[in-house]
């Protein structure tokens, strides 16, 4: 059974930073591509960032480029997002998601993406 456990998120500043982790068990992913997207209240979800678990290529929406790092450890099946200079706006549920075969011009889509984790709260004060 596949499960996208995630963790790390909290209640930070304005211009703190979160590392948020999601553990993935259950299958091999070195065919996937591994994404976050995040839910805000009344609004709908949104690709955040996504690494390809074979050669390790990253994307990002253009917000976060530049304060966001999306990374793997392949030794623990371990996907981890580095958000750094945090705003207000980037409050949200964050989830880890996964899946096979996602060819580039899909890798921001939601609906292509197979697995989901449960979610983990992000909040940014200003």
């Amino acid at each position: 059974q596949v499960q996208l456990v995630e963790r790390g998120g909290g209640t930070v500043q304005a211009g703190g930073s979160l590392r948020i982790t999601c553990a993935a068990s259950g299958r091999s992913f070195s065919n996937s591509a591994m994404g976050w997207f995040r839910q805000a209240p009344g609004k709908d979800r949104e690709f955040v960032a996504a690494i390809r678990w074979r050669g390790g290529s990253t994307h990002y929406r253009d917000s976060v480029k530049g304060r966001f790092t999306i990374s793997r450890d392949a030794t623990k099946n371990t996907v981890h997002l580095q958000m750094n200079n945090l705003k207000p706006e980037d409050t949200a549920v964050y989830y880890c998601a996964a899946g096979s075969g996602i060819i580039l011009s899909s890798i921001a889509t939601s609906s292509q993406y197979e697995y989901w984790g449960q979610g983990t709260q992000v909040t940014v004060s200003s």
